[in-house]
């Protein structure tokens, strides 16, 4: 099996890797791993923001521009470019999910090709959303995808990929499931409910989360940069999904709350158009995935069990 020491001795070398759409909190944990580990991170970025660390290109996701240039001898892309879905599901709020997944991925696979010396692998982020919300199925990269907005939105994600990646180059995609970071994220809305005393169980509470943490996505996505025999599709999420009344009880115990008020289908639909301001589905509905291609190549999980990773976050916020 793969140890986490591994990735120190990988082949592939990382000199420069360039991360679109990296200012937001996934990007920053993105481009510090890959700092401690040697590299410069270049980020695209529509907001200026970012950590100081980087050096960071302005473009806007969608025109080719000067911005292109720093594709040119770069080690690795990334792809983390897409609106949150966190956010009522108004017409307005689907059409940018949509187009901005798709139109950057088109815009990045232009530049690619136009560039002589353009970086040698792409690694690609997507959505385990894509499988839709199956009650009880266990999902994997084999499996069926679903059907409704995140899918759909999933697969025009991925079939813009596909058609944008240059030939010769690597490309590989990650079905991430739910990141679990301290910095930010639903996790800090969800630790929050939990301190006023309302992480009970959400809805049915049999709906699954597939979740990751944060550390360990970043291990992946390294892994997809410097491996030159990982390409195509994987599922990148714990090989341990919960049902959400497991979840919530870990996130509970974890945080040191010792009770929650469980939060029926009613209140979540009222709370999360009004109060949240978010689509109360993302709470009610879910899928268990399990990354069957990451088992099969040794990839071992530093956290694999949701309460060990909630620990760890929980106690690196107290110290």
């Amino acid at each position: 099996m793969e140890s986490r020491g591994t990735l120190l001795t990988m082949p592939g070398e990382l000199k420069r890797v360039v991360i679109a759409g990296g200012s937001g909190v996934l990007g920053r944990l993105l481009g510090r791993h890959l700092v401690s580990r040697g590299a410069r991170v270049t980020v695209l970025t529509r907001s200026g923001g970012g950590d100081e660390a980087f050096e960071r290109v302005a473009w806007d996701g969608r025109t080719l521009g000067g911005w292109s240039a720093c594709l040119e001898g770069a080690s690795g892309l990334v792809n983390l470019c897409g609106r949150s879905v966190d956010c009522i599901k108004s017409p307005d709020h689907c059409d940018e999910i949509l187009r901005s997944r798709v139109e950057s991925t088109r815009v990045l696979g232009e530049a690619m090709r136009l560039a002589c010396a353009p970086p040698p692998v792409w690694v690609q982020m997507s959505t385990a959303h894509i499988y839709g919300d199956p009650p009880r199925a266990r999902c994997d990269e084999s499996s069926a995808l679903g059907y409704g907005l995140a899918p759909t939105v999933g697969r025009a994600w991925e079939e813009a990929f596909c058609a944008a990646l240059p030939p010769g180059v690597r490309g590989v995609v990650l079905r991430t499931g739910f990141v679990l970071a301290k910095e930010g994220g639903a996790l800090k809305k969800l630790g929050m409910l939990a301190r006023l005393g309302l992480g009970g169980t959400v809805g049915a509470g049999d709906q699954g989360m597939s979740w990751i943490h944060a550390g360990d996505l970043n291990r992946i996505f390294e892994r997809a940069l410097r491996h030159p025999g990982m390409a195509g599709v994987y599922v990148a999420s714990s090989p341990r999904p919960v049902s959400n009344r497991e979840f919530m009880r870990e996130l509970r115990r974890a945080a040191g709350v010792p009770f929650g008020l469980p939060a029926p289908e009613w209140i979540v639909r009222f709370a999360s158009r009004v109060v949240l301001r978010t689509d109360p589905d993302l709470a009610l509905y879910g899928r268990y995935v399990v990354p069957v291609r990451l088992a099969e190549e040794g990839f071992e999980f530093e956290y694999g069990e949701i309460g060990g990773a909630l620990d760890a976050i929980y106690r690196s916020s107290a110290g």
